[in-house]
């Protein structure tokens, strides 16, 4: 059970994220590290490829960080996490939302001296569905600190106008240059904050919130565990299907309607005790 208080919800409606010191249990965290070696390493208990996979082992370029999305379709220990019915009722009390659904989740690992990921808005992304809003818990699996690359935030952010994409999310030059360009153009000054917790904490944040990552300049890893979720009732918009990651997602439209497909986009909770059925048989039991 993920308890959040009234306070708690008015900072991050204030701030647009909220710092949870604890999201899952730490007896879990060897199991989502195996879990990620597996994934990596292009093994996939399921059988099933992620939709995503943009760096494997002995073919990746190990300057760069290691991103794979949908791994909860390769591994159920990934899945475990990110289809929780737990994180799907905070999203939805933090988002005010009568439902919750997975968008896609993200499997990411900085290793010692990897590079940047681009300051960026995810919701900038996803006008493939509407309502495009999207709330984000992002969950450390090794402790994390300012100099190894931790996930940071812009306070207030989710109020500035609404950007386009840009620049470059892999390894840019300037990892930061297109938040600071959009506080510019709002008159402000960025105040960022680095997310400094222990391995099963974590976060939340908005989709409009800009956020990003420096180098991993300690001597310890950093891995996280990411769910991006959207409202229960969301529908496809196909004429848009083009823009953002649109192109990859919109392959599991069905015929005949707009509707997402639970296989592909389950619904973890809604208000109605509603949750897509499939996910407790997909989940089997721990061995």
């Amino acid at each position: 059970m993920i308890e959040i208080s009234t306070a708690e919800h008015e900072s991050f409606n204030n701030d647009g994220f909220l710092i949870v010191d604890s999201l899952i249990e730490p007896s879990i965290v060897p199991d989502l590290h195996r879990a990620f070696s597996d994934l990596f390493r292009g093994k996939f208990e399921t059988g099933v490829r992620p939709d995503e996979v943009n760096w494997q082992e002995a073919t990746g370029d190990p300057s760069l960080s290691r991103q794979i999305c949908n791994g909860w379709k390769a591994n159920r220990d990934i899945a475990r996490i990110v289809l929780d019915e737990a994180i799907g009722k905070a999203i939805a009390n933090l988002a005010g939302w009568s439902g919750v659904r997975i968008m896609i989740d993200n499997v990411v690992w900085k290793p010692p001296a990897t590079k940047s990921l681009g300051f960026h808005q995810d919701s900038a992304y996803l006008s493939w569905f509407s309502p495009s809003d999207l709330l984000t818990c992002w969950i450390a699996l090794d402790d994390t600190r300012a100099d190894g690359g931790t996930i940071e935030f812009v306070r207030g952010s989710h109020k500035w106008k609404l950007s386009e994409p840009e620049g470059e999310f892999h390894a840019p030059e300037d990892y930061r240059k297109p938040m600071r360009e959009a506080a510019a153009r709002e008159g402000v000054d960025p105040e960022i904050v680095y997310i400094e917790v222990n391995a099963g904490g974590g976060s939340f944040h908005h989709g409009w919130t800009w956020h990003g990552s420096g180098a991993n300049l300690s001597a310890n890893p950093r891995r996280s565990l990411v769910l991006h979720a959207m409202r229960s009732d969301v529908e496809y918009v196909p004429e848009n299907f083009a823009q953002g990651i649109g192109p990859i997602y919109s392959r599991y439209k069905r015929l005949g309607d707009n509707q997402l497909d639970e296989n592909y986009f389950p619904i973890l909770w809604r208000e109605d005790g509603y949750r897509t059925p499939q996910i407790n048989n997909y989940l089997g039991s721990r061995s």
